[in-house]
């Protein structure tokens, strides 16, 4: 993808935060898009902890705090501009929701996140919606198990 294209892309994607933080009476910060920024140049799956050292590390001038970074998450959240993969007592994981809809493959021993897409699982689901009498508006599969890697660990 060309640097013109993924600055439109980002852009686009600025002026939507900022009418939600407009909307919900915040104050529009380079704290706020500095993790706007980090979560769209990223393809991980980020804890508020880790995003927040990430923003630290890449933007060591902005003073930003870690309650910063979990009522901004929140808020992403709650606009559908983010999603996130729970880990129960370990808490959430979040990535950009702009991405094409794919569901996890999620390691329990490391924590590794695999992603994965199936049309043969999303046609399934549709299926088994429509004989049920639903109107499917959405849907998250999480599959847990243990990862090659961990695998191989646990087997020496």
């Amino acid at each position: 993808m060309s640097q013109n294209i993924e600055n439109l892309e980002f852009d686009a994607l600025l002026d939507e935060f900022k009418k939600v933080i407009k909307d919900e009476g915040l104050k529009y910060t380079q704290q706020r898009e500095a993790l706007l920024r980090v979560l769209y140049n990223s393809s991980c799956h980020f804890t508020p902890e880790n995003l927040y050292l990430k923003i630290k590390d890449k933007y060591p001038e902005l003073n930003i705090g870690i309650a910063t970074v979990y009522r901004t998450l929140n808020l992403l959240e709650d606009a559908k501009m983010v999603t996130s993969v729970s880990f129960g007592t370990q808490g959430k994981k979040f990535e950009l929701a702009t991405k094409p809809h794919h569901d996890h493959l999620i390691c329990k021993e490391c924590g590794k996140i695999v992603e994965f897409q199936d049309q043969m699982i999303e046609k399934k689901q549709m299926s088994i919606a429509k004989e049920n009498g639903f109107i499917l508006t959405g849907h998250m599969m999480q599959l847990y198990g243990i990862c090659s890697d961990c695998n191989k660990k646990m087997k020496r």
